[in-house]
């Protein structure tokens, strides 16, 4: 059989009880503050900012080496073969550009 309890054990555990009630509803109250809430849903955001900028910075830096590796070869030679090309349209573009821009000024 169990042990009767005395009015003080009762009384005990209802005071222990009260402690371990207040302690949650302190709890439930500083979760559910407008305060808590605001720095959760920040922290959140400043979460999914840091990995979209991560990815981001990964994507670039692969893109950048991709481009990279098709202009240089391994040992960090330039690829002319490639980059006499690319050279020429870019000087034909911008000498095009410098061609129409003066032809409108004199208009």
């Amino acid at each position: 059989m169990p042990e009767a309890r005395t009015p003080a054990d009762i009384e005990a555990d209802i005071i222990s009880k009260r402690r371990e009630l207040a302690a949650t509803l302190d709890e439930i109250a500083v979760r559910v503050h407008p305060r808590t809430i605001a720095g959760d849903a920040k922290a959140k955001a400043a979460a999914a900012v840091d990995r979209t900028a991560g990815r981001a910075y990964v994507a670039a830096n692969r893109a950048v080496a991709d481009v990279r590796s098709q202009f240089v070869d391994e040992d960090g030679s330039p690829r002319l073969e490639r980059l006499i090309p690319v050279a020429v349209v870019a000087v034909a573009v911008v000498g095009g550009l410098f061609a129409l821009s003066a032809r409108r000024h004199r208009r």
